[in-house]
């Protein structure tokens, strides 16, 4: 709990993440988890994903823009992504990922109206394009706008989908609301540090947390989207869509680009629908800590590669 606890501090470092830009090792680690910069990279580790039977979601990293232009420049870039992907023939098995905060939530009073315009430009792109979006979830501290917003878009785009995060006390009720027809909600842990007043801070509570949530979304009439790699709740997951009668296509996994690409595969292999979170782009650098701090293997091997270096 320590070591995750001080991976996500580091995530805020800006000292850190320079000397980590450096070093040779931590590249390695990124190109493990971050399939490039540019939008061409990001299009052709789909392509090579779609070729192995999995599908895909690109998420273009940045977060928490605090600039108009900024934010006008990542949806911007997005319409580019989904441009190539339709031009590559990918988007049948290819969504995005879009955190809200990256395209004007975070700017003041007029944050999620300009939030609500951008979003609705790029979910208008993918359904030209013949594909969706998935808004991302962030922070406790954004999670009733994002649904907000989230309801204002669905009004045009109803295939939009959601995301919620067991840990929170909060997303019992937030399943609830959401597991109805043609609501696609992807289903996480949380990889955020919050405070107890707000989320779970066991693991095992956590875990609890998520089944039950699972437990609503597959009674449901929506799209359940079960984003773990943990082998005890994927197990769970395919009973509970056996016990409520769910055919395979009326759900999927999600596991993130790089973690656990053989069981990614396998459950493929077996019918399943997989979706493969894929993220590029420069702003790597907390995304990275966070995947670091929700595995401590990896977490080790690159703090012992940090102290060597400096």
């Amino acid at each position: 709990m320590v070591l995750r606890q001080g991976l996500l501090t580091a995530a805020r470092s800006r000292r850190l993440k320079k000397l980590v830009s450096t070093m040779p090792v931590s590249s390695a680690i990124v190109t493990r988890f971050v399939a490039g910069e540019t939008a061409d990279e990001a299009v052709e580790a789909a392509r090579r994903l779609i070729a192995d039977g999995l599908t895909v979601s690109l998420d273009r990293l940045g977060e928490d823009t605090r600039d108009r232009e900024d934010a006008e420049r990542t949806t911007k870039a997005y319409l580019t992504v989904l441009d190539r992907l339709a031009r590559a023939g990918l988007t049948r098995g290819t969504e995005v990922s879009l955190k809200l905060s990256s395209i004007g939530q975070a700017l003041g009073v007029d944050g999620d109206k300009i939030a609500v315009d951008n979003a609705r430009t790029i979910a208008l792109a993918a359904q030209n394009a013949g594909t969706t979006v998935t808004f991302d979830m962030e922070d406790h501290t954004t999670v009733d706008s994002t649904l907000a917003i989230l309801h204002e878009v669905r009004r045009d785009f109803p295939q939009t989908g959601a995301v919620l995060q067991a840990y929170l006390h909060r997303t019992e009720r937030d399943c609830r609301d959401l597991a109805h027809q043609d609501s696609r909600v992807r289903l996480c842990k949380g990889a955020y540090h919050e405070p107890p007043s707000v989320a779970y801070q066991k693991r095992i509570d956590v875990d609890r947390a998520y089944v039950r949530c699972l437990k609503i979304l597959m009674a449901g009439q929506g799209y359940p989207m079960v984003a773990t790699h943990d082998p005890r709740l994927v197990e769970i997951a395919g009973a509970l869509a056996m016990r409520h009668d769910r055919s395979r296509g009326s759900y999927e996994f999600q596991m993130l680009y790089g973690i656990r690409p053989d069981e990614q595969r396998r459950l493929a292999g077996l019918g399943d629908t997989v979706r493969v979170y894929v993220p590029y782009g420069d702003q790597w650098y907390p995304y990275l800590m966070r995947r670091l701090a929700e595995r401590p293997s990896n977490a080790g091997f690159f703090l012992r590669s940090l102290v060597t270096r400096s």
